[in-house]
């Protein structure tokens, strides 16, 4: 998530300080503020997009954790104890029940003028919420924690459903494709 954040923050700070002839990956900077902008005019297709990478992002970090807890290695190796944990699933809700509440009062629904880091945030941590509800959804329909099991399977058929329709590919294409093909012009 911080990445995505970084994305979307520094090569906008660094595009209002360089001069016009500076650094060739400085103007790059520069120009993915530029394309960025081009292709995410509508808060709408922002928000999706932001809500994608967030999601996919999250879901990836969260299963990266959960194997290195299960392997006993990393930081978190000892987060399992005595009495049990909390599932990550239940920081998700608690997440989607503060960004609901925050677009029923319309805040980061994009309708306001000047709040673009509010529309910003909330669809970036709605795309959070949605991973770790999503990843630990076998746990809503069983009833018990078969995350190692053959039915946590149904955790990443919802994922892939999920994700699905986000749909990075939809709503971010063009704009990757665009930045992919700026990098691709770097010295």
């Amino acid at each position: 998530m911080l990445a995505v954040v970084g994305f979307t923050i520094v090569p906008r700070f660094l595009a209002t300080r360089e001069p016009p002839g500076a650094h060739p990956a400085r103007r790059a900077a520069g120009d993915a503020v530029a394309l960025y902008r081009e292709h995410f005019h509508a808060a709408r297709h922002e928000r999706m997009f932001l809500a994608s990478v967030a999601f996919f992002a999250t879901f990836a970090a969260v299963r990266a954790i959960t194997h290195l807890i299960r392997a006993g290695r990393g930081p978190f190796r000892d987060v399992v104890t005595r009495g049990g944990h909390i599932h990550h699933l239940v920081w998700g809700i608690l997440l989607l029940l503060g960004v609901g509440y925050l677009w029923l009062i319309q805040v980061g629904t994009g309708g306001e003028t000047g709040q673009a880091w509010a529309s910003r945030l909330t669809a970036l941590l709605f795309g959070v919420a949605s991973a770790l509800t999503l990843d630990e959804f076998a746990l809503w329909l069983t009833f018990r924690d078969v995350y190692w099991e053959r039915e946590g399977r149904l955790s990443i058929d919802a994922v892939v459903l999920f994700g699905s329709l986000l749909s990075i590919a939809m709503w971010g294409g063009p704009f990757l494709n665009d930045l992919i093909r700026l990098w691709g012009r770097l010295p």
